[in-house]
């Protein structure tokens, strides 16, 4: 079988948050392994440039705008994705935000923007999208995790807590869904220059504390999850579900 393990041709995915960041990078990963794009964020601009970035790829890509804490709103954009692709055979779960001030001082409403995107949002868009994985008795699950799922930093509150339900979700998901052809892993990035952490990469000490907490020495390069993506995205991971793999440059090793 060779490389072919890892190809995605005929493959559909649907990527949350895939305008920028993370969630771009996992997009445009999956095209160049063959896989067709539902490319899916807020920003029309947005949408309209990564969409055309992946058609140059050789790849189908289309946008979609999804407000992902709104039950109703996403299920009519699944309905949307599946009345142009047909199916959703790849599920990428990355749209997330983030506040960070200490505990005693994090307002209510930035706790329920966090948890209502970060994890909320990851429950109904799996929810809306896996009846027809079920169905089809195929599907990939990716739901884009962090670190600090298993480690604690000051200020990361709501964050943390959002991961660390994400990555006991992802668990559950696995274990209903095992005989039934759905894998559900996730990734559990350390920090990559993306725009939601440009205040802590500004921050020389904080950027510093990073680089020597990291055993690598650095940030991670956002090509850097490219493959861990692809490889939960394929075939070659079919043996594998309810798994959090860290790319985190040992981090979580210590």
């Amino acid at each position: 079988m060779g490389l072919k393990l890892f190809e995605l041709k005929d493959k559909v995915a649907l990527v949350t948050g895939s305008t920028r960041g993370l969630g771009e990078v996992a997009a445009t990963a999956l095209a160049k392994a063959g896989a067709d794009i539902a490319v899916c964020g807020r920003n029309a601009t947005d949408l309209n440039r990564v969409t055309a970035a992946i058609g140059g790829l050789g790849r189908n890509a289309r946008g979609f705008q999804i407000d992902v804490t709104d039950k109703a709103k996403v299920a009519a954009a699944v309905d949307q994705i599946l009345e142009y692709f047909g199916h959703i055979d790849i599920l990428v779960n990355n749209a997330g935000v983030n506040h960070r001030v200490p505990v005693l001082e994090y307002p209510e409403e930035e706790w329920d923007r966090v948890i209502n995107t970060n994890l909320k949002g990851y429950f109904l868009v799996t929810q809306a999208v896996a009846p027809q994985m079920i169905e089809n008795g195929y599907g990939k699950v990716i739901n884009m995790s962090s670190i600090l799922s298993a480690v604690g930093l000051p200020h990361q509150v709501a964050y943390a807590s959002s991961k660390g339900g994400v990555d006991q979700m992802t668990k559950v998901m696995a274990l209903e869904w095992a005989k039934l052809g759905v894998r559900v892993n996730a990734i559990g990035p350390t920090y990559f220059e993306t725009e939601l952490v440009t205040q802590i990469r500004d921050d020389p000490e904080r950027f510093n504390f990073i680089n020597e907490r990291t055993p690598m020495g650095r940030w991670g390069h956002l090509s850097e999850l490219e493959g861990t993506v692809i490889f939960l995205a394929s075939p070659a991971s079919d043996f594998i579900t309810g798994q959090t793999i860290y790319v985190d440059g040992g981090w979580t090793a210590w």
